[in-house]
């Protein structure tokens, strides 16, 4: 070895120690390939509705995954009345060792909606929820938080038949009625629901159903992060999975891209979602969450 390559690596290796000790080397950056990675794994399981054995073997995925990054994982289950008659169904909840106080949830669905004579993958709908939520949750686990964070996967958010309040909605309409009756409904400064973010082309839907505060929480951290150009222009109102616990007076937000092309089509395969898409909005929760611990903390 030289001495002049012999000087380059020293310096070389001393940036890279001076750059992880500044970055936080316990810490790993979120990774949209790696969420990608999950929406891989999820597709490949087939149409996934729930009460469907693919649906069983997605959960386990996720459960493993969860697990694998120290979470303690308490499976919800329960029987839901559809049109389709009885369909047992399971939400997922994860977190570290409680710690008490304030919590913030980061949700999604995962189950895909069905149909009878459609191969229905739902890559971005809700594999791309889903796959963040999971990177999400890897690089939080490492992190030390002011509030306690919890990972929610809610099942039977599709409609069997048509949207209404009664066939849409299974998982969180449960999970918020059981939140109210234990007292943990009280406990959550924030709901936090991600669902179809992966469109390549990126535009997320102002909803006018969420929160305001927490809405234009989320616009002004994309704004200030540098990620202005995700933000649709056109405001809309969503029903989604936030609905049920918003009637529980827990403020919520729903992060979503409703213009897609190819939503509750066959199309929604894997080549119409983005990576880069998964990790801005990643980066957007991930800015968000400092600026919303110190407005949580300060009421």
């Amino acid at each position: 070895m030289s001495s002049a390559f012999r000087a380059f690596l020293i310096v070389w290796l001393s940036a890279c120690a001076a750059c992880a000790q500044s970055n936080g080397s316990a810490v790993p950056p979120l990774s949209g390939e790696k969420a990608m990675e999950h929406v891989r794994a999820q597709v490949a399981f087939g149409p996934r509705p729930p009460g469907s054995d693919a649906l069983v073997k997605c959960r386990d995925y996720i459960l493993q995954q969860l697990k694998g990054y120290g979470y303690q994982v308490k499976e919800d289950a329960f029987e839901a009345a559809t049109p389709y008659g009885p369909k047992s169904m399971v939400n997922l909840i994860a977190r570290m060792k409680p710690e008490g106080g304030k919590v913030v949830a980061l949700a999604s669905h995962y189950d895909t909606k069905y149909y009878e004579k459609m191969h229905f993958v739902g890559a971005n709908d809700a594999g791309s929820s889903t796959g963040l939520l999971l990177e999400l949750a890897r690089v939080m686990a490492s992190k030390k938080h002011s509030l306690e964070y919890w990972f929610v996967f809610l099942d039977g958010e599709e409609a069997f038949v048509e949207w209404s309040s009664f066939d849409s909605t299974y998982g969180s309409r449960h999970l918020s009625q059981r939140w109210k009756k234990d007292g943990t409904a009280g406990k959550l400064g924030a709901f936090i629901l991600l669902d179809m973010i992966g469109d390549k082309d990126l535009d997320l839907t102002r909803d006018e159903n969420s929160t305001p505060w927490l809405m234009d929480l989320v616009w002004n951290t994309a704004r200030e992060g540098g990620l202005g150009e995700i933000l649709s222009r056109i405001p809309s109102r969503i029903e989604d999975d936030h609905i049920p616990f918003l009637d529980q007076n827990i403020p919520c937000v729903d992060v979503i891209d409703m213009n897609y092309a190819y939503w509750h089509t066959e199309a929604d395969t894997l080549d119409k979602s983005s990576a880069a898409s998964m990790e801005k909005v990643g980066r957007l929760i991930l800015g968000l969450l400092p600026a919303l611990e110190k407005r949580l903390a300060a009421r």
